[in-house]
C-alpha cells in the first residue's frame, strides 16, 4: 500500500532505548513502570518466583517475552506447560504465560524448581496468584506468597504507541490529530487499537479525524472539525 501523506505535527513518542534489543518499540510509562523496574535486574539478585498481572491487552505478555529474551528463559504457555518434564527445567529461568491455566501439579513443581540455584519463574496472568483457585493446600500457600506486580491498562503514552505501530504496519500515516482523537474514544487495549486501525485501513482513504469519527462513532464524514 502506498504510504499516505502526514502533516509535520504528527504525534511522535519517545521509545525506551535501555531495554534489550528485542524490546525496541516497548514504551515505558506510568501504567507499566513498576513491572519494568521490578524485572530490570531480576532474577540476578533474588531468584525465586515473581508474577506480573494485569488486564487483557495491557502489554504484560510482551513484557514477559522481553524478560525471557534477556535472561534466556524457557517460555511455556498455559496448560501446555504440563507437556514438559519439570526436571528438565531445573536450574533455569522459566516464563509461564497464562499461568493460571496450568494445572496445580505443574505449578507446584515449577514453583519448587524456581528455588534451585539458577532457577527463576515469571508468571503472567490477568489476576494475581492469590486470586487463583487451587485444590492443593501446599500450592495455595506458595501462590499466596508469590511476589506480585501489576500492569495497568494502557495509558495515553502506551496506547498511542500501539496505534502508531499498527498504522505503521499497514503503511498508513494518519493526520496529526487522529491518534489524540482515538485515545479518547477507544477501549484501552492492544486489541482495540488493532481493531480500529484495521477498520480505518479497510476504507482505503486518507486517515483523517473526520474519517476516524465516522468509524468510531458512526457519524457522517465531513470536512469540519469535530469536538
Amino acid at each position: 500500500m502506498t504510504a499516505r501523506s502526514s502533516p509535520p505535527d504528527q504525534m511522535r513518542l519517545p521509545l525506551q532505548r535501555d531495554l534489550p534489543e528485542g524490546a525496541e518499540g516497548f514504551v515505558v510509562s506510568d501504567s507499566n513502570r513498576a513491572a519494568v523496574e521490578a524485572l530490570a535486574d531480576w532474577p540476578n539478585l533474588i531468584g525465586g518466583v515473581m508474577a506480573v498481572h494485569g488486564p487483557e491487552g495491557s502489554g504484560k505478555s510482551r513484557l514477559g517475552q522481553i524478560w525471557a529474551e534477556r535472561v534466556g528463559a524457557t517460555a511455556l504457555h498455559g496448560a501446555e506447560a504440563a507437556l514438559i518434564d519439570p526436571l528438565e527445567l531445573e536450574g533455569r529461568p522459566v516464563l509461564l504465560d497464562r499461568a493460571c491455566d496450568a494445572d496445580d501439579e505443574t505449578l507446584f513443581h515449577l514453583i519448587n524448581l524456581a528455588q534451585s540455584p539458577g532457577g527463576a519463574l515469571l508468571l503472567i496472568a490477568r489476576e494475581p496468584p492469590s486470586a487463583w483457585s487451587s485444590a492443593l493446600p501446599d500450592l495455595r500457600s506458595r501462590l499466596d506468597a508469590v511476589r506480585t506486580v501489576a500492569v495497568e491498562a494502557p495509558d495515553d503514552a502506551v496506547l498511542a504507541a500501539m496505534l502508531e505501530a499498527r498504522f505503521a504496519e499497514r503503511g498508513i500515516r494518519p493526520a496529526g490529530d487522529v491518534i489524540p482523537y482515538l485515545l479518547r474514544r477507544i477501549d484501552r487495549s492492544a486489541a482495540a487499537a488493532a481493531d480500529v486501525v484495521e477498520r480505518l485501513d479497510a476504507l482505503h482513504r486518507p486517515v483523517t479525524r473526520a474519517l476516524a469519527r465516522a468509524v468510531v462513532e458512526g457519524a457522517p464524514e465531513s470536512g469540519e472539525l469535530f469536538e
